[in-house]
């Protein structure tokens, strides 16, 4: 394997890809008795309609998830229960464009390591379980439908977006996973969980000779080309539309402002456009911002709210939410401060303070096993080395955050979604 140092944050990483395509990242943590590993497949909820051996296939909404259910499942028994036997701590998640599986503990690493590459790799879907399972995430689905904060962000994502399908609710409908059978599930593993498709990521006091050689031993010795996928049509810059609401049994409005940006290119663009929307949410709409403390002070937020930036392929927005007495008022707000940002400026000190505790907290986050191997996972799968943000982060000027305020931040551009009290529709 090839070690790379990083010096501005005193990381090493060793990097080597196998012949199957599948690409492993260690960062070794010298003296630590914790070790984590974490294994991604670049398929999430939005990998609907791809082609495979020549021909589109459309699948239900909801796959990515039942598949993350499913794939702890062997033919021997559960995957969760061998690892947890083992002392280790194991789970896994399924995000808009990645479904990842790990285990972290202080143990048999590398036996754990094995048994997490097999499961993953090796299929074993059955009908029987497919239909038992499809119950209960009928019941996880309908919990979600009972959650107003789930609620309403998918309802501004439907109205920034006319055709991604970032929109759709990454564990579908009760409706959409009726329709999956196991046949759906091998499939989908054929097509995404190849390893040309995946990333192996490992943290902590081990040999990244011995982890690049169990992967070779365990994981097919050939891959297959990366499937094509298909997220719709080209969006407009203008939000689909302007505001979308439902009814639920709240107390108070919750609402979610949403604000459609350009969808950033892979690489490098891809990071800076990530590090450059952090910052413009914290000048913009960060408890720091002078916008924050004059929506607190007139009481139209409160600490529910909440803010950040998200970018997947061919969709980027940044967005802000919680309670509201009157979101209306909030979203007039945020324009007109993003006009006023456009007219005067950002104010230097402030700039200098929001970047200044952006560094120290990425900077912090190196501290987590965690952080560091699903970070270093998504900057691959988005095409940027994950320990290169502080050079590219210092290059970030104050004019390029307020060019990503005035560019997001307009009425055209804007959603609000709001969760309103049953009795105010």
């Amino acid at each position: 394997m090839e070690e790379k140092r990083y010096e501005r944050v005193g990381e090493s990483l060793f990097h080597t890809a196998l012949d199957n395509g599948l690409h492993i990242f260690v960062a070794p943590k010298p003296g630590f008795q914790k070790n984590y590993a974490f294994f991604a497949t670049n398929y999430g909820g939005m990998d609907m309609r791809f082609l495979l051996d020549g021909q589109w296939l459309d699948t239900p909404a909801g796959v990515a998830h039942f598949l993350e259910h499913k794939t702890f499942d062997t033919e021997d028994g559960n995957a969760l229960q061998d690892l947890a036997a083992n002392g280790a701590s194991p789970n896994a998640f399924t995000s808009t464009s990645m479904t990842g599986y790990y285990f972290e503990g202080t143990d048999k690493f590398e036996e754990n390591l094995r048994i997490l590459l097999s499961f993953v790799s090796v299929p074993y879907y059955t009908q029987e379980s497919v239909d038992k399972e499809q119950g209960i995430i009928g019941q996880e689905i309908r919990m979600g439908d009972d959650e107003p904060d789930t609620q309403v962000f998918y309802g501004m994502l439907e109205g920034l977006y006319a055709h991604s399908p970032i929109q759709v609710n990454i564990a579908g409908t009760v409706e959409s996973i009726a329709q999956i059978t196991a046949d759906t599930l091998n499939l989908c593993h054929r097509a995404f969980y190849d390893p040309g498709n995946m990333v192996l990521c490992v943290a902590g006091d081990v040999d990244p000779e011995r982890v690049s050689a169990i992967a070779r031993e365990v994981l097919p010795a050939k891959g297959h080309p990366a499937v094509e996928r298909d997220y719709g049509e080209r969006e407009e810059p203008r939000a689909h539309k302007r505001n979308w609401e439902k009814s639920m049994a709240v107390s108070t409005p919750i609402f979610q402002l949403g604000f459609k940006d350009t969808p950033p290119a892979k690489g490098e663009e891809w990071l800076r456009w990530e590090l450059t929307g952090n910052l413009a949410s914290e000048a913009l709409l960060g408890t720091s911002s002078p916008l924050y403390a004059r929506l607190y002070s007139e009481g139209l937020v409160n600490e529910s709210f909440s803010y950040g930036c998200e970018a997947y392929p061919g969709a980027a927005f940044l967005c802000a939410g919680g309670e509201s007495r009157d979101p209306e008022a909030v979203r007039a707000a945020v324009l007109a401060e993003a006009e006023r940002i456009g007219r005067e400026g950002i104010e230097e000190a402030l700039f200098q303070r929001l970047k200044k505790a952006a560094y120290g907290y990425m900077v912090r986050s190196l501290n987590s096993f965690e952080n560091i191997c699903v970070s270093q996972a998504m900057a691959y799968f988005s095409g940027f080395e994950y320990f290169t943000f502080p050079q590219c982060f210092e290059t970030i000027t104050k004019a390029d955050v307020e060019a990503c305020i005035c560019r997001a931040a307009r009425e055209e551009r804007s959603t609000l979604a709001v969760i309103r009290p049953k009795e105010e529709i």
